[in-house]
């Protein structure tokens, strides 16, 4: 990975002489700019008529953060104990670290712990600018020009904890004593957004090592903001909840399962989450065949706008060569203009849609979705939908599923493909797939997308992990083990224990990444023939057809394959952006119950997002419980098909305005 650039003297010797003038909160003047809901454009435009100057705007990004960035759960025995929720907390807890210097976060009253590094308290290096003093930078190049310095030059953006900033600490949400808590480099997106004029104002907070749960050990329970009892959705649910809740401009996410577009459904939010080779992913504790790097804003446009600066080729991730020659001649935010959607064939994956698989919390959400396919019909768009009952793909899985998977197939029916003590075929199994290539009706079972299952990857976390730090080099932390014994656990009985994790990925002894990759490529293939059949240009299903649960509430085992979020096409390479839908005005949840019968759960509970917390035996289903949440509808398309997903997505959410923001986080007295 190239170093990272370093200020030039005389930028260093401008923010100097700025800092002062950064450092205190500005008086509020009287515009006709709106922070509230503000997109990139809008502020663009007050920047340049010189309503607004970029340090003005972080300055209220600041005082929406101090107003509303505090604990939002009761935590009697400290962050690391049990919690228990508050109604209408009117806080979020969404951002874990802030990019100031220590006397600016004085002045502004932030405590120490969320200090850019705490293990350099004197933080004085002037080749780290903090939020303040680069947007002072940058109005200075405003004036002295008269032009903005990039595409995103007074976005303010905050970053997952999960990747790499040079000047603010980074441990993935971990408690971690590193010997220096910064890493010596950006990740390589981290560097185009600060190159476009983008200002990172914050870590935002996860859940743990990009766990599903909740909460972080450093950075402690995390909480919805249009509910502050429920869960944010997804390990990168401070990111989601800070652009949902109006504390940033957006963010940018981290998903391998479900952990984009999971926060920002759960946050009425437009999430973007990529082909897997688009953008580069190095820089990042814990990278996974699977991981996408993608934006979380309030708007498709403003979205696009952050995939225009962070796509594309980097040498130092080679997936990203498969984007070369793929990706469009112009700009994704130029997709987003609203248009009608005549001549586009938009499929209806009913196979997470059927009320009968599933159960009474599904229902409102898989309605409020149908409508949403129906209001892509207004938009022109002839909608493929099988009905309520029906599934889209499964007749087309019989068959190509068999000769597409081989061995992967054959393990699911023994009875069929019967093999030796060794593992060895017993008999010729190839004859039984010619005779079902033959005739499709000979096809065991009729298999669907939800009922694939997780393709192992062999010591593929334990293998990133360490090398990712061996080349952080830190003279502390230098292996998994060293985080183990290392660093502070949260310890509640109502939420997985994190060391547990760390313990088991230490086991493994070898990377095989046959299995995953295999499924990658049947897969895409399979969906990609049997969209052809169809003609069809993308796919539309829920985000997830539950509702955000209570916070420590029981996962609950799987229900026909659905978990939290349904992730499995997105596992596995096919670009997917997450719009708002609407919003539920009743929810069913799960509760414990020492009365209820003892659930049984199948081997690896939880897998597409979510995972099973302690003590989840005996639960049971109560309800209906009023309450307005907002749901999310997924638009899926072929790898590299952004423009055509922002298109869609655009002509959607324009057609229906469909994002509200959470009434108890609304303006601030006086904030413009």
């Amino acid at each position: 990975m190239p170093s990272i650039p370093r200020l030039s003297p005389a930028l260093a010797a401008l923010l100097l002489t700025t800092a002062a003038l950064a450092g205190a909160p500005a008086a509020a003047a009287k515009p006709t700019f709106h922070l509230h809901e503000a997109t990139i454009a809008e502020i663009q435009a007050a920047l340049a008529s010189g309503e607004l100057s970029t340090t003005s705007l972080v300055q209220l990004y600041l005082k929406r953060i101090k107003a509303y960035n505090g604990r939002c759960v009761a935590e009697p025995q400290g962050i690391l104990g049990p919690i228990t929720t508050i109604p209408h907390a009117g806080q979020i807890n969404a951002l874990s670290t802030l990019n100031l210097r220590p006397k600016a976060r004085k002045r502004w009253g932030f405590d120490a712990r969320k200090a850019r590094s705490l293990t350099d308290p004197q933080d004085a290096d002037p080749a780290m600018p903090d939020a303040l003093e680069t947007a002072a930078a940058l109005d200075a190049a405003f004036a002295r020009t008269g032009k903005l310095v990039g595409p995103l030059h007074g976005v303010v953006i905050a970053i997952k904890d999960q990747y790499d900033t040079f000047d603010m600490r980074t441990t993935s949400g971990a408690d971690a004593f590193y010997a220096n808590d910064r890493p010596p480099k950006d990740s390589v997106f981290i560097t185009r957004l600060r190159e476009a004029g983008a200002i990172i104002i914050a870590k935002s907070n996860l859940g743990e090592y990009a766990s599903a749960v909740p909460r972080s050990s450093f950075g402690g329970t995390f909480c919805n903001p249009y509910d502050t009892e429920r869960t944010p959705r997804g390990s990168s649910s401070g990111s989601g909840s800070a652009v949902g809740a109006n504390l940033v401009t957006c963010a940018i996410a981290e998903e391998t399962g479900s952990s984009i577009r999971g926060p920002a459904s759960a946050a009425s939010a437009v999430g973007i989450a990529g082909t897997q080779e688009l953008v580069p992913r190095t820089g990042m504790i814990q990278i996974g065949i699977n991981t996408r790097v993608g934006p979380i804003c309030r708007t498709v446009e403003d979205a696009a706008r952050v995939l225009d600066v962070i796509a594309g080729y980097h040498p130092s991730d080679e997936l990203t060569a498969f984007s070369l020659g793929r990706t469009p001649s112009q700009p994704y935010a130029s997709y987003a203009a609203p248009k009608r959607l005549d001549g586009l064939r938009i499929g209806v994956v009913r196979e997470y849609m059927n009320k009968a698989l599933f159960t009474k919390a599904d229902e409102q959400t898989i309605d409020i979705v149908g409508s949403a396919a129906q209001d892509l019909k207004a938009l022109g768009a002839t909608i493929v939908d099988p009905g309520p009952d029906g599934d889209l793909f499964t007749a087309c899985f019989a068959k190509y599923l068999p000769a597409v998977q081989g061995k992967q197939f054959t393990r699911r029916f023994p009875e069929l493909f019967p093999v030796e003590a060794d593992g060895k075929p017993k008999g010729d199994h190839l004859a039984t797939l010619l005779s079902m290539a033959a005739d499709p009706s000979k096809v065991p079972a009729a298999i669907t997308l939800r009922d694939f299952g997780p393709a192992q990857a062999e010591g593929e976390s334990k293998y990133w992990l360490n090398r990712y730090l061996q080349e952080r080099g830190d003279a502390s932390i230098k292996t998994n083990a060293d985080l183990m014994s290392k660093a502070r656990f949260h310890q509640d009985p109502n939420f997985p224990d994190r060391l547990k994790t760390r313990e088991s990925t230490e086991k493994a002894s070898e990377l095989n990444l046959a299995e995953r990759m295999l499924r990658r490529f049947s897969v895409q293939q399979l969906v990609l023939a049997c969209m052809a059949e169809q003609k069809l240009d993308a796919l539309v299903y829920p985000t997830s057809s539950l509702p955000p649960t209570k916070l420590g509430a029981p996962a609950g085992p799987p229900v026909n394959g659905r978990s939290s979020v349904w992730s499995f096409l997105g596992q596995q390479g096919f670009p997917v952006i997450t719009v708002p839908a609407g919003f539920t005005t009743e929810v069913y949840d799960l509760i414990r119950d020492p009365s209820a019968p003892k659930v049984e759960y199948p081997p690896n509970p939880g897998g597409g997002g979510g995972e099973r917390t302690v003590g989840d035996d005996h639960i049971r289903l109560v309800g209906p419980v009023p309450a307005r949440l907002p749901v999310g509808m997924d638009i899926v398309g072929k790898p590299f098909d952004e423009p055509l997903l922002i298109r869609i997505a655009s002509a959607y959410e324009a057609a229906t305005h469909r994002r509200e923001p959470p009434a108890d986080f609304g303006p601030l007295a006086g904030e413009p």
